[in-house]
């Protein structure tokens, strides 16, 4: 990704959070990738970590209409992925017809393979190992997520091998902000 691309999705993901109240602490750490595929509009994310404790993180999110952030697992991490405006489309990929997990704090059986639609203030966890991918299935989703300890490097595992976590960039211009691989 071109550092001015970057700088692009941070002001037009930092708009949308102000445009919805939602007010960044100092200095957050901005996450923006395209998981090293570079077609950002397609796959991609764009990432703000609020707090991070060796407990426990907080991020928030903004995701654009059909920008996928690809099926993945975490082995350590649990986390809690919540819709705080738009529709989240969140898919469970799975060999099982059913993944049992919490939606809104109450168990359910899930249907694998389809998608999940989480409208603002709904929330779905994760627990180890279960594969996910998810979309803005509005014009685009601000979402939080709050979990265990995050490990960017160590704990993020994809279906597609040739993504990588962190994107490579090409500095055509100073950076708005400081990014966590940077």
């Amino acid at each position: 990704m071109k550092r001015s691309q970057i700088n692009a999705i941070v002001r037009e993901a930092s708009e949308a959070f102000e445009r919805h109240h939602w007010i960044l602490p100092p200095n957050p750490r901005w996450d923006v990738t395209d998981f090293g595929l570079e077609d950002f509009d397609r796959i991609g994310l764009v990432l703000v970590n609020l707090a991070e404790q060796p407990e426990y993180c907080e991020k928030i999110m903004y995701v654009k209409k059909d920008q996928v952030t690809p099926t993945h697992y975490h082995a350590k991490k649990k986390e809690d992925i919540i819709c705080r405006w738009g529709v989240l489309a969140v898919e469970i990929s799975s060999h099982d017809e059913t993944v049992r997990l919490q939606i809104n704090g109450e168990e359910r059986d899930i249907p694998a393979n389809g998608s999940i639609y989480l409208k603002a203030g709904e929330r779905i966890t994760m627990t180890q190992g279960i594969r996910h991918s998810f979309w803005a299935h509005s014009d685009y989703a601000i979402v939080g997520e709050v979990s265990t300890a995050n490990d960017d490097e160590a704990d993020n595992f994809f279906d597609n091998p040739d993504i990588g976590r962190f994107s490579e960039i090409l500095e055509d211009e100073p950076a708005l902000v400081r990014l966590v691989s940077d």
